[in-house]
């Protein structure tokens, strides 16, 4: 009876599905490697506390209200002489919840009753990959962490950094001494890698592996050019109504380091250079019209030119928020910091990156028969893309230039977000204990070029498998070309 409604409903079979995962985890190994989780964009909750009384309000990410406590909470100035990104709101201090060892801030990011009633996965950030974690015997505040902070800030900002290490440090500790296994999600693995640039020796000390997903190395040209112009989306559809508007999100993020650290780098060497272009109307003659284009080594004077009228309205004042010289100043330094990243000897990198869904790349805006003349009103113009492959945000071009030495790189048909969720991506962790106890030798093999598993562990698995043999990771990408039946097992080719 409840096969049959678990197959109707998506929720109780995943109920199900994890209770009986629990249960099998309760005959594993508990002596797992700790794993912490690093968020990216928009991928903590953030609290808005009052300085006098203490009361605290989640202000991101909210589905009621959510406009207006965005614009009263998180719009914000950047301080040039702190390098740190002020809310004009100086009652409250913005603050990411330690709840639940980190892991709550990045889990379900609108935590409220009725969201969970209505499971809109739009909210539901690293839930299944948590979820699955404790399933496969990962014990929370032990072996697994979360790191959540404040996205508006640079990835190299001192409190962010330092609030890696110390999560870092606690989860070694935590565990015995063990190395810790970081999986990192779209810009956390810039905060990893600016961490690992500044703090080479910390990074040794207490990282065993690094697997990163979908981080956009080099930029992510078309969604950030967009972004800086004419704001960001982060829900579509219906539910778009109960979220931040597009418009009100663009007045932060032009004031937000960490998105002028991922335009696009002007210094990496594209197949194709993404371009912003613009159809002008240079007189109000109809054949004076040209199509201007920049690069990401011209493009400043435009957004330069577009953002010079742009201001918002906070509490009866007109601010002013053009494009920031200051920013782009310090995010040029940060690209610094991340190219010289040194992956220590004897850490092993993954970078886990998505295919074949249609990724912004260039932006245009207006058209030959519909100019633009005034370059403020691209602020006001939706633009056309021009796409190539990637995840649906960041083009495989630049999650795959990750600069190191990595011990696997695997493109994997999924969205941006989509890569977090189990269904997408199983990542199953086996030490070698359980390896030996869960799968006699006769089953379980790890050649120099197979993998041998039994059918119904290979039937589980959708897209990748991410096994842990003591101290090293194997991942292989599971599809019809590398997986063979052989009697009662299934082969793997590596």
């Amino acid at each position: 009876m409840f096969g049959d409604c678990g197959l109707r409903f998506p929720f109780l079979r995943r109920c199900i599905g994890t209770c009986r995962r629990r249960e099998a985890a309760a005959d594993l190994d508990p002596d797992l490697d700790p794993v912490v989780l690093v968020t990216g964009m928009g991928g903590s909750i953030l609290n808005a506390r009052n300085r006098k009384s203490g009361s605290i309000i989640r202000v991101w990410v909210r589905l009621l209200l959510a406009n207006f406590e965005f614009k009263k909470y998180l719009w914000s100035l950047y301080n040039p002489d702190t390098g740190y990104t002020e809310s004009l709101n100086v009652d409250d201090e913005i603050v990411v919840p330690e709840d639940d060892y980190g892991l709550q801030a990045i889990d379900i990011l609108d935590p409220s009753l009725w969201a969970k009633l209505l499971r809109l996965t739009d909210v539901y950030h690293f839930h299944d990959m948590i979820d699955m974690l404790i399933g496969c015997g990962y014990e929370k505040g032990t072996t697994l962490f979360g790191f959540g902070y404040d996205f508006r800030q640079s990835n190299r900002i001192d409190k962010t950094v330092d609030g890696l290490k110390q999560k870092l440090e606690t989860a070694f500790k935590a565990s015995g001494g063990k190395k810790v296994n970081i999986i990192s999600h779209s810009m956390g693995g810039l905060l990893v890698k600016c961490f690992m640039s500044l703090h080479n020796d910390d990074f040794a000390k207490y990282v065993n592996n690094w697997i990163c997903i979908a981080c956009p190395f080099q930029g992510a040209p078309g969604c950030i050019y967009d972004s800086l112009l004419t704001g960001l989306q982060f829900v579509y559809g219906f539910e778009s109504f109960f979220f931040v508007s597009r418009w009100t999100m663009h007045q932060l993020l032009i004031e937000c380091p960490s998105v002028y650290e991922m335009l696009p780098n002007s210094g990496f060497e594209w197949k194709k250079k993404p371009l912003v272009q613009v159809w002008r109307k240079l007189s109000e003659e109809k054949e004076n019209v040209k199509l201007e284009e920049y690069d990401p080594a011209t493009c400043i004077s435009f957004f330069e030119e577009a953002l010079k009228n742009n201001e918002l309205e906070y509490n009866g004042k007109s601010i002013s928020i053009p494009f920031n010289f200051s920013i782009l100043k310090w995010a040029a330094q940060t690209r610094k910091i991340i190219d010289e990243a040194q992956l220590p000897k004897s850490v092993s990198f993954y970078n886990i990156f998505g295919t074949s869904f249609d990724s912004p790349y260039d932006v245009c805006y207006g058209s030959e028969t519909s100019p633009i003349g005034d370059l403020s009103k691209v602020c006001h113009t939706l633009p056309e893309y021009t796409y190539v492959d990637g995840d649906g945000t960041v083009p495989s071009e630049s999650a795959k230039a990750d600069g190191f030495a990595a011990a696997a790189r695997v493109g994997i048909k999924g969205s941006h977000r989509g890569l977090l969720n189990e269904e997408k991506m199983s990542i199953h962790y086996f030490a070698r204990y359980q390896m030996k106890a869960v799968y006699s030798q006769d089953n379980f093999d790890i050649c120099i070029n197979r993998l041998l598993l039994p059918v119904g562990v290979v039937k589980s698995l959708l897209d990748i498998l991410i096994i842990q043999q003591g101290h090293k990771i194997f991942v292989i990408s599971c599809n019809d070309q590398n997986l063979r039946a052989e009697g009662q097992h299934t082969i793997v080719s590596c």
